[in-house]
């Protein structure tokens, strides 16, 4: 696999997300389209979406439903494509979509291997090879990164590192969709800055690309210390992503 191919895979996959073509994505004009559910979707999407923005960098792909389409439209063809995914602009189609009962909700940075950078980094801590089987008593708060109670079945890979028989970090890896794993990565605060979530993040990207799959990051753009966990690891931005939910279930998350 090359760098070329992790990113046709992923043009591809964002196109089954969106319900478009991969080459949308590099247009020089923004593209909308009417958001529909598709079994090769990341699974937890949970299509089809009122309003979902998505960004290689080029332009904007927006999947969009009827009452929408126009508000979203308008909005995307006005500001700049960096613009549209933030402050003060943002609060232009917040404020459209809450008419329609919606709310602007996660807003989230993509990142995919850079192949030429990607290398498994040194754990001072002893450090092995987790799987399925191995996960069923871990789904507890201090691991809600690396494993998603929700969907278990898709927690297919993972690694753990261990200070004499302690569980101090936990890397895990989500079969999301067909081509491509998620990664999450959990450390305990007493053993944070010591280089150990970078050691178990390479790693499990690297076993996740023996798979045959591309592995594939995720973290809000405050997060600056997963950001440098992934740049670190050598891990790139690849796309951005703004997605609007039913009002009460926003509100939901900020009780």
């Amino acid at each position: 696999m090359t760098n070329e191919d992790i990113w046709q895979i992923a043009l591809q996959q964002s196109a089954y997300d969106c319900n478009c073509r991969p080459e949308d994505f590099l247009r020089e004009r923004n593209v909308v389209t009417r958001s529909r559910a598709n079994e090769k979707a990341r699974c937890y999407l949970k299509l089809p979406l009122a309003c979902d923005l998505v960004s290689y960098g080029e332009n904007i792909v927006a999947q969009v439903s009827a009452e929408t389409e126009e508000i979203v439209k308008a909005y995307i063809n006005k500001y700049p494509v960096e613009h549209c995914f933030e402050t003060p602009h943002m609060q232009v189609l917040n404020d459209e979509l809450k008419k329609l009962g919606l709310k602007i909700c996660f807003m989230a940075e993509y990142f995919l291997p850079d192949l030429t950078k990607l290398e498994a980094l040194p754990c001072a801590y002893d450090w092995k090879m987790l799987h399925q089987e191995d996960f069923q008593d871990l789904y507890l708060d201090e691991w809600s990164n690396a494993l998603c109670k929700e969907r278990k079945e898709k927690d297919v890979l993972g690694i753990g590192a261990y200070d004499h028989g302690k569980l101090i970090a936990l890397a895990g890896a989500s079969a999301d969709c067909e081509t491509m794993y998620q990664i999450g990565i959990d450390v305990l605060p007493e053993y944070r800055r010591r280089g150990i979530a970078s050691a178990l993040t390479s790693r499990l990207a690297l076993e996740t690309m023996k798979l045959g799959k591309v592995p594939f990051y995720c973290a809000a753009w405050s997060n600056i210390k997963s950001v440098r966990n992934a740049v670190k690891c050598g891990f790139r931005p690849a796309w951005v992503e703004l997605t609007a939910k039913d009002s009460a279930f926003v509100d939901k998350l900020n009780r």
